[in-house]
């Protein structure tokens, strides 16, 4: 009796204690912060990411410190760190009661009330969602563990744009709403243009005027310079662009970080000594950076190319071989780094070895596939390069013909799509003069027209196509 009274007395505390934790998921998810923000990045994509971070911490002020502190805490979390999580969560409230920061300590206290609970301290989950109700009845929020707030927004938006590209879009809609509400903010306005640069791959050249606004209201701030430089490169407004990289090399607050996005300016104007220059001062700073072992790579990729009609071959193959050696050193930090395994493979073509350039396409086209929401120009990318390499290396135009229509087939309307379809009107000129391939060519250009809109144009060569082959084509 008294053992089963034990059991029934254990059973009930249990039950009730399962209520509790119930009604307390019940309101965590109600909260707005990094745990209930879907921040999409994998097992793997996490060392990179808390390299990124470090070299944040370091070098940010302090405003943007917090948020880097709760996405550390986050992150934490994701490896089973919670000790660690609920220190940098520590600091980051530190930093708020210092600095004033009002509405962004929401965020703050809702990670600590997600750690706690994952801790089983029910208790202290409940102190942290009491001071997020009480903060937000003060404001005048209409819901009891969240607020609608310009803060929020921007918060949310820089936690997006460093969790990676999948949400860099997400990351644009975020700092768009904290400009609504005040579209002056020099902050909102950074963050802003920032994420435009990363979705900007179509001629409206969507980052460029928000970028000038945002050099505008942060005139002293060296990494907004440097992007505003590398989209008045891509437009071909060298004079600006050029005065924009100058002034951030001068500036006292440039730090290793920018280097990187220097160093891309200058490889892409073809001066790759002060582009290595300039790499090798950052890796000093971050040897752990795999985009900056990629960015060392595609410097010594140049250089292969430039050495293609060069009789040294031996001086080629060596550059060809430090170039390979960077890419491996880059997927080794960052193991789904597709673009890295595209570039090495590119340069693996240039030197005969295409057994190892083939496996390393195949690497890259396989990881897109495994992306939830994965990017569409990156997508087009990957299969007009490896088109391109089977159709100068391997000399196959039907596989490259293969490669450029599956690019075309995703139906994403940008610069690379249109490269695709150039590169596709190129094969179909090339079939025009091989004999026995008229028909395969006139298929090809009816295509091509259709896709650029001219429906006259494409019926002709599809009706020249059919007199040839005598019937009708389904494909047609």
């Amino acid at each position: 009796m008294v053992a089963s009274a034990l059991f029934i007395t254990f059973m009930d505390g249990g039950m009730r204690e399962n209520a509790e934790g119930d009604q307390v998921k019940e309101k965590l998810i109600e909260l707005n912060c990094h745990f209930t923000w879907v921040l999409f990045f994998e097992d793997l994509d996490i060392p990179d990411l808390e390299m990124r971070i470090s070299e944040n911490l370091e070098f940010l002020d302090i405003k943007n410190q917090v948020g880097m502190f709760n996405l550390r805490a986050y992150v934490n979390h994701l490896k089973g760190q919670h000790e660690e999580a609920l220190q940098s969560l520590k600091e980051a409230e530190a930093l708020i009661q210092e600095e004033q920061l009002g509405q962004r300590s929401l965020v703050t206290w809702s990670n600590c009330a997600w750690v706690h609970y994952h801790m089983g301290r029910l208790a202290e989950t409940q102190t942290y969602l009491d001071k997020v109700e009480n903060t937000c009845t003060a404001l005048g929020s209409p819901f009891r563990y969240s607020m609608e707030c310009a803060e929020m927004e921007y918060e949310k938006g820089w936690a997006l744009l460093k969790c990676g590209r999948q949400d860099y879009h997400r990351a644009f809609a975020c700092f768009h709403m904290a400009l609504r509400v005040d579209p002056e903010n020099p902050e909102y306005n950074i963050g802003y243009a920032v994420a435009a640069y990363h979705i900007d791959f179509d001629d409206d050249n969507i980052s460029l005027e928000p970028l000038r606004k945002a050099l505008r209201l942060n005139p002293e701030e060296p990494n907004v310079k440097v992007y505003l430089a590398l989209k008045l490169q891509d437009i071909g407004l060298a004079a600006e662009a050029e005065t924009h990289i100058e002034e951030a090399l001068s500036s006292t607050s440039c730090q290793p970080y920018t280097f990187c996005s220097i160093a891309k300016y200058y490889r892409r104007k073809g001066c790759i000594d002060k582009a290595l220059n300039l790499l090798h001062r950052a890796l000093q700073a971050s040897p752990a950076s795999g985009y900056l072992h990629y960015q060392l790579g595609l410097c010594y990729r140049r250089q292969v190319i430039q050495l293609r009609t060069s009789t040294d071959k031996p001086a080629q193959r060596h550059t060809a071989q430090q170039a390979v050696l960077e890419f491996q050193e880059a997927v080794k930090l960052r193991p789904r780094f597709e673009m890295a395994y595209v570039c090495m493979a590119e340069v693996q073509a240039e030197i005969g070895q295409y057994e190892e350039a083939e496996a390393n396409f195949q690497k890259a086209l396989k990881m897109m596939e495994l992306y939830i929401n994965p990017e569409r120009h990156k997508q087009q990318d990957i299969h007009l390069r490896y088109g391109l390499y089977q159709q100068f290396h391997r000399k196959s135009e039907d596989k490259a013909i293969t490669q450029y229509l599956k690019g075309l087939n995703l139906k994403e309307k940008n610069v690379v799509w249109k490269k695709l379809l150039a590169a596709l009107e190129e094969v179909a000129r090339i079939y025009a003069c091989q004999p026995g391939r008229l028909v395969k060519s006139y298929s090809l250009l009816g295509l091509i027209h259709k896709l650029k809109g001219d429906n006259e144009e494409a019926m002709r060569y599809y009706e020249l196509a059919l007199r040839l082959t005598g019937g009708m084509n389904p494909k047609f």
